[in-house]
């Protein structure tokens, strides 16, 4: 219950040195109205206020109004006290926010109890509103779980089926090309007995050589084969990649070679680094420590490190597109570690165009991006924040300011 401190009573009501009443934590200070009045209510915002309409200059509709005005003081419940009992000024106190309308002459029991129930009713509805707060929250986490879980599995077989299906005929093709090697030097070889056995032959025989340019085919074969030997072997390792970043053991944490689902993340998104348009390729620094496997979800692992490689090049193809950095080098440099309270550190920094003060408290919030209509979900660094801080227990953090790019920062225990 409210309790009245430095302001007199008499039996019909109160006695009218001022005109506002702020209650705070159940005391109440008497104020006359003024500009300071309600700059102070926005420095120590009351739980109520009882405000008079008529005082000397400006009245109590008119506070009212700038009260609701400022989004600090809005929420707080005002009560009017005025003689003006007629409908008109009833409809607007209300029409301005007020809460209650309490015409003169009153009684102090009767101000009390009103006052009593507004601040139940307050405190009521905030407590509903944190409730539907923390809801919310709680229905945003569990659909990007939901979201994540149906991402990685039908991310993982995709890209798992892709792998399968690539890796049969370039096994096929990898594992004809020695033979290939050995038929082609073959043949080679007998040509060139040929040549020394029977050096004038007949001229159908040199007009069809000439016509072939013998020479540079034999000499052609060799480079065609070796050509066939490194794309296979690319073939070879970006299958590997894919069936390693795919890597389905979202129920179960295993060892794994953090350092290979980098590189296995990196190999899927060579073509993203690669030079596009006006952007130069992007430059990949690798700074690796030397420790062991760690136990891990290495397929949600990978995710994340996807999600920030992609935002990474992101960053840098926007960088360059708007011209903020002239003659930029873009680089992406990927450092880690085993810190002093043994967790497995992963940095992953750009040169990028950096975030905006404003936006780095949001970046892991579900459903906020800093991305043009179309070009992100909002999802990504949700669902990598989930994957780091909730199922691995560990820590995920940016460091950045704009212009200057921006760092990610891992850390999961070892």
């Amino acid at each position: 219950m409210p309790t009245f401190f430095n302001y007199p009573f008499h039996s019909n009501g109160f006695v009218a040195h001022g005109h506002c009443y702020l209650w705070k934590t159940g005391l109440v200070s008497l104020h006359i109205i003024s500009d300071a009045t309600i700059a102070q209510a926005e420095r120590n915002q009351p739980e109520l206020i009882l405000l008079d309409v008529q005082m000397p200059g400006i009245d109590g509709f008119e506070t009212c109004r700038r009260l609701k005005a400022n989004p600090v003081t809005q929420n707080i419940p005002i009560i009017f006290t005025t003689a003006l009992a007629d409908t008109e000024s009833k409809t607007k106190g209300f029409s301005l926010g007020a809460v209650d309308y309490i015409p003169k002459p009153f009684a102090q029991e009767e101000v009390i109890a009103r006052v009593r129930v507004h601040l139940q009713l307050k405190q009521l509805t905030e407590s509903l509103e944190q409730q539907v707060s923390d809801r919310t929250k709680a229905l945003q986490q569990a659909q990007v779980q939901l979201v994540q879980q149906e991402k990685l599995s039908t991310l993982g077989e995709l890209i798992a089926g892709i792998g399968h299906e690539i890796n049969n005929p370039i096994n096929f093709i990898s594992s004809n090309i020695p033979p290939l090697e050995e038929y082609i030097a073959g043949v080679t070889k007998l040509l060139l007995l040929y040549e020394q056995e029977y050096p004038n032959p007949t001229a159908k025989i040199t007009t069809a050589i000439n016509d072939l340019d013998l020479n540079f085919v034999l000499e052609d074969m060799v480079k065609i084969l070796n050509s066939l030997e490194v794309g296979s072997e690319r073939i070879q390792n970006l299958s590997n990649s894919l069936r390693n970043f795919s890597r389905s053991d979202s129920d179960t944490k295993i060892s794994a070679d953090l350092h290979q689902g980098l590189d296995s993340t990196l190999m899927i998104l060579q073509h993203r680094l690669k030079p596009n348009g006006d952007r130069p390729g992007i430059e990949v620094i690798k700074n690796y420590a030397v420790f062991p496997e760690i136990n891990c979800y290495i397929g949600q692992m990978n995710q994340v490190f996807m999600n920030i490689f992609a935002n990474a090049i992101d960053a840098l193809d926007e960088t360059i597109m708007l011209g903020k950095r002239i003659n930029l080098i873009p680089q992406i440099q990927i450092t880690t570690q085993i810190d002093s309270e043994q967790l497995v550190v992963i940095r992953i920094a750009d040169n990028g165009i950096g975030i905006p003060e404003g936006f780095k408290k949001r970046l892991f919030e579900p459903l906020f991006t800093t991305k043009t209509v179309g070009k992100g979900t909002g999802l990504g660094l949700s669902i990598a924040y989930q994957i780091v801080v909730e199922k691995h227990k560990g820590v995920l953090e940016v460091n950045s300011q704009s212009g200057m790019g921006t760092e990610f920062i891992i850390k999961i225990p070892a």
